[in-house]
């Protein structure tokens, strides 16, 4: 009788055990870590407020999938590869991070996409430009969902070129980015019948553009081509108007959001093309979540494309959370990405490709002068709508492994 009962006490003591495990899974949050850059010079681009869009999604779709609750939290890559990876290494395995989001700095995505990939969780790019994410680097736990350096690059290049604009000089940030972005559009420049007169690379952070716009200057060219983005092209883009660079040459921005043009003015910025792919005064849907952050944010700023993107990206993310039964298999949750277009009123419609590109329209946006602009953030215009098929780079020349095996 005595071994009878101390056998039905361990045994009761087991089942309490495993009862105790599965409650504290089912306990444990789903954690989002939203990666970028806080206080250097993406900062207003992505930064906090790709924070607040995350917290936004997460609200917005109840506070919980699969079951169990969920939690954004978020640090500062200062720009850095080692710091970056350190940080996902540390988020995934110590502080349960189950998708790593934005990531604006090209090198630092991709040494957090293969960290990710290594660790079966999750990563979708919105401030990642590099083309190689979808491209040679793809992995089957990685999605990007905003723009890429393929898609900016062809996209404006073909249309300047278009307009009989052949002679191009390239100013490009000087890391994987910025390469990436001026090489894209140095082919679309070429495959169009114009001429790459230069190049010349600025390091990140550059606040004096002097030497390289005289070198610009020199070759005389028909489009000055910025291939860098945040305060860099920014501090480009003022300085041109004061060397008188853009008298002579028309500018190219390839990264252009809102959040450049108050440093600018739009008397600096008008008649400045650009590419994105998202605006907040697309739509009724648009307009009406961009006033809800804008009144959210403490700069009391809209939101530009990567910070939507951090949205749309996160509600498609717990979506699939939800479809899947959980978020410990990154791998299935991007499958079930894959297998279920989203929608919603941000980012409308998206599909993922097999490669792992969010598949959207993008759009040719024009600055306005400050004649045209008839209220605070008013600042661009639509010229025109690329459907997905025609912006992004054909599945069959990315070179992404996962294509290529499954032929």
């Amino acid at each position: 009788m005595t071994m009878l009962t101390h056998g039905c006490r361990i045994a009761a003591l087991a089942l309490a055990v495993a009862f105790a495990t599965a409650a504290s899974a089912e306990d444990k949050p789903i954690r989002i870590g939203v990666l970028n850059d806080m206080s250097g010079p993406y900062a207003d681009f992505q930064g906090p407020g790709s924070v607040l869009a995350a917290q936004m999604a997460v609200e917005d779709y109840g506070g919980r999938a699969a079951g169990r609750k969920v939690e954004v939290i978020s640090a500062d890559h200062q720009n850095k590869t080692d710091v970056g990876a350190a940080i996902a290494r540390k988020w995934i395995d110590e502080d349960g991070v189950d998708m790593i989001a934005d990531v604006p700095n090209s090198a630092v995505a991709l040494a957090v996409n293969q960290i990710v990939k290594d660790k079966n969780k999750v990563f979708i790019g919105s401030g990642a430009g590099t083309a190689a994410l979808t491209g040679e680097q793809c992995t089957p736990n990685s999605v990007q969902w905003t723009y890429d350096t393929w898609e900016l690059g062809h996209a404006l290049g073909r249309a300047i070129v278009e307009q009989g604009k052949k002679n191009w000089f390239f100013i490009a940030a000087d890391y994987a980015f910025g390469h990436d972005l001026q090489q894209q559009a140095a082919d679309a420049v070429l495959r169009n019948g114009g001429k790459v007169l230069g190049t010349v690379d600025a390091p990140l952070g550059t606040k004096d553009f002097s030497s390289f716009l005289l070198q610009a200057q020199s070759a005389n060219p028909d489009v000055l081509a910025l291939a860098n983005a945040g305060a860099d092209l920014t501090n480009a883009v003022k300085q041109s108007a004061e060397f008188g660079v853009n008298r002579k040459a028309a500018l190219a921005a390839f990264v252009l959001t809102v959040q450049n043009i108050p440093a600018l003015t739009l008397q600096a910025a008008q008649g400045l093309l650009t590419v994105n792919a998202w605006y907040w005064d697309l739509n009724d849907g648009t307009r009406k979540w961009s006033e809800r952050y804008e009144a959210r944010f403490a700069k009391h700023q809209m939101p530009n494309d990567m910070q939507a993107g951090v949205y749309s990206s996160v509600l498609a993310y717990l979506k699939a959370v939800d479809k899947v039964g959980g978020s410990a298999d990154g791998k299935a949750v991007v499958a079930a990405m894959k297998a279920t277009p989203s929608d919603d009123p941000v980012y409308g419609k998206v599909t993922i490709r097999a490669d792992g590109r969010a598949m959207h329209p993008v759009y040719l946006l024009q600055a306005k002068s400050p004649a045209e602009s008839k209220q605070p953030w008013d600042y661009f215009k639509v010229v025109a709508t690329i459907p997905g098929d025609h912006a992004f780079r054909p599945l069959d020349e990315g070179k992404c492994p996962m294509i290529s095996a499954s032929r």
